[in-house]
Order: structure tokens, then sequence, then C-alpha cells
């Protein structure tokens, strides 16, 4: 048995910044078009009048200022509201394999090795764009990788059941290091016409090395990983294949992204705050002495709530990072974004946390130490 590291991240952002003041102007249109084409039923209590939105409210109610995504023309037009993204052939690049390849090739750069050396391409996301073949099989084709890829899909905790994948691998013997890779267009599975979830999504991409320890120059080591799911409806997307067989209910809203805020925040704050401590005292470790959390990207005031059962007080900015003011909620992407961005001030010795939390429900932890 071998320790693994974490040997080097890699982000892709997409081109197109999309304000909260954009997104709001789009859908009020869109309300006040629907409210004016329903003026008579809504008067007569048939159908239900649509309630504008505001930049304010979500900033307030999320934290988010602003988001990237793939394709903005889509979603700033009020007779769409989804993103433009036209379909390609199969002897093209797909586009979430590259999108993933941009934040690889990244990865692989900060690395400082040929991609030779890596032997398995885990694409852990919230949504794949097909069944099959593998986006990872993709991803490992356009980067000339040997070995063996495959898909996993945990919705916002892919990137750490991921990185636990990987570790396994890599301490196993099975493989000197790993490339997982979270390619995530949420803006392709959210209801833009909703008021409560309009705002909550961007388009990212991220990835992570996973090296063997004796191998590694430099790094994170991976203390310990845990894993952690419980089945909630409270969070859910119904798309998938059978969709056509029941063709009645293609157009009903939860083939789309839906969930019940306020019951996420009072059932995952606890489980997931529970989750680290414990996990923390298992390993040793002083939760209270952590230098850095990156947490989830999915709302401010969650991570400030668990941040504050962690440290046992309020947590200083640089103790616990918030990317999603730039970048929105990018499911899996959303902790690895917030790690990418901010450990180059860490020292040799210095402790970290990596950790997800979503739809399932599931968590990850992932503890690092720097080398």
């Amino acid at each position: 048995m071998t320790d693994a590291v974490i040997a080097a991240t890699g982000l892709y952002t997409p081109p197109h910044a999309l304000s909260n003041a954009e997104l709001v102007e789009t859908f009020n249109t869109y309300v006040e078009r629907f409210n004016a084409r329903n003026a008579e039923a809504i008067a007569a209590g048939e159908v239900q009048a649509l309630t504008p939105s505001s930049a304010d409210f979500i900033e307030k109610a999320s934290g988010i200022k602003s988001r990237f995504v793939v394709d903005k023309t889509g979603l700033v037009d009020p007779e769409r509201m989804t993103p433009n993204i036209p379909e390609r052939p199969n002897e093209e690049l797909s586009v979430l394999a590259e999108i993933a390849v941009a934040a690889a090739k990244q990865a692989i750069a900060a690395w400082g090795k040929d991609a030779s050396q890596i032997d398995a391409v885990i694409c852990a996301a919230s949504n794949m764009q097909r069944a099959y073949p593998a986006m990872a099989i993709e991803v490992q084709q356009a980067l000339g990788i040997g070995g063996f890829a495959f898909d996993m899909n945990v919705a916002c905790s892919s990137a750490t059941f991921g990185i636990k994948t990987a570790a396994d691998f890599v301490t196993s013997g099975s493989a000197r290091a790993v490339l997982m890779v979270n390619p995530e267009i949420c803006s392709g599975h959210l209801n833009f016409r909703d008021r409560d979830s309009h705002f909550i999504f961007g388009d990212v991409a991220t990835a992570v090395i996973v090296e063997r320890a004796d191998l590694a120059d430099g790094g994170w080591d991976i203390l310990g990983t845990r894993l952690k799911t419980q089945f909630s409806n409270n969070i859910r997307n119904n798309f998938g294949f059978l969709n056509r067989a029941a063709p009645e209910g293609i157009g009903k809203p939860d083939k789309l992204f839906v969930q019940e805020g306020r019951k996420v925040f009072r059932e995952v704050v606890p489980m997931v705050s529970e989750m680290i401590v414990e996990h923390a005292g298992d390993l040793g470790l002083d939760p209270t002495g952590l230098k850095r959390m990156w947490l989830h990207q999915a709302n401010i005031n969650m991570n400030e709530m668990i941040g504050r059962r962690v440290l046992g007080r309020d947590p200083a900015p640089d103790e616990n990072v918030i990317i999603l003011d730039e970048y929105a909620n990018t499911s899996s992407a959303g902790s690895i974004i917030a790690f990418h961005k901010a450990n180059d001030d860490f020292a040799s010795g210095d402790t970290g946390l990596i950790c997800s939390f979503g739809a399932g429900y599931s968590a990850g932890t992932v503890f690092v130490r720097k080398r």
C-alpha cells in the first residue's frame, strides 16, 4: 500500500459571464408577458400570476452575484431561456468532454509530467450529456491517456466521491496517477422560468490529478476520505431515457432541477457539520485548527453555518472560501474551484478540508495536508 496525494488541479471558466441584473431582466420580461397573456385567467383565479424577481433578492437568498455560462444568447432571450448548445457530430469532441479536456490540460501542465503517466480517468459530474460511450473515455482519448476510464454521478458530491475513488486506485496499486474531471454545464438542466431556482447554477469544469505519494513532487497528502449518502427527494431531477416511454410527462418541470430549499438547508447543514467533526476526530485532527475549508458552493448561508459549527466561531473569510458570488453553484466543481483558487498561501504541514454535499443526499470529506 502507498499513500495518495493531490498533485495538481485545473480550472476551465467559460467566456460568458451572466450577472444577476441580466438574469432578472430576462426573467421579469418573461413574467410580464406571461401575466399579460393570461390576464383573464388570472383575474378569474384559474391561473396563478407569476411574481417578478430582483437582483437584491437573489444575492440575499444565495450570495450569488454572477455566474459563467457556456452560452449566454439563449439565456437572455425571454422566448427561449435555455442555452443554445448545438448538437455536434459523433466524430467531433462533445461539449462536455471539450471543457473537461481544457481543465485537464491546465492540471497536467501544473503537474509537470506527461499524460502517459496517468493510468485512469474518472469523469465525475452531476449530468452526463449521454449514457454511453462514457465521457471519461472520450476525455481519455483526447488526451492520449492509456489504462481505463469511466463516468460516475453523485450529483454535487461527485468530485469528492471521485477523489476518494481515485485515491483508492492509487493506494491499492491499480494506478500510478488518476485524472478526475468535473465538467458541469448546469445551465442545461436549470429551469430559468422558476423564480426560486433560476439564479442558482453556473457552468465550469475542474480537474484533479491524484498520484502515488512516492512519485509525487510536492502537492497535498490525502489524510483521509469519507463518504455518506442518505436518500431524499428534496433535490431531484427526473430527466432520463425513460421519459420518452411516458410522453405525457416530458414537459413537466421535474424533468429539470427542482428542490425544497428550506428542507435541504434544515437537514443537510447538521448532517455535514457532524460528519466533518466526526471524521476529523477519527483522524486525530482538531477541526478548529483547520487553516481552510473549501466547501461545496451552494448557498452562502449554508456555508457560513457549517463553518460556525465546525470551527465553533464565525470563520474568517480566508478560512471559509466563498467563490459562489462569482461562479454561482457549479455542482460538483464548486469545492474544487475554491481549492484551486485559494491554496497558494499554505505552508508545509498546514491542513485543510475539501467537502461536498448535495442531492442524494450525498456528502464527502477529504482532509489534506500541504507536503
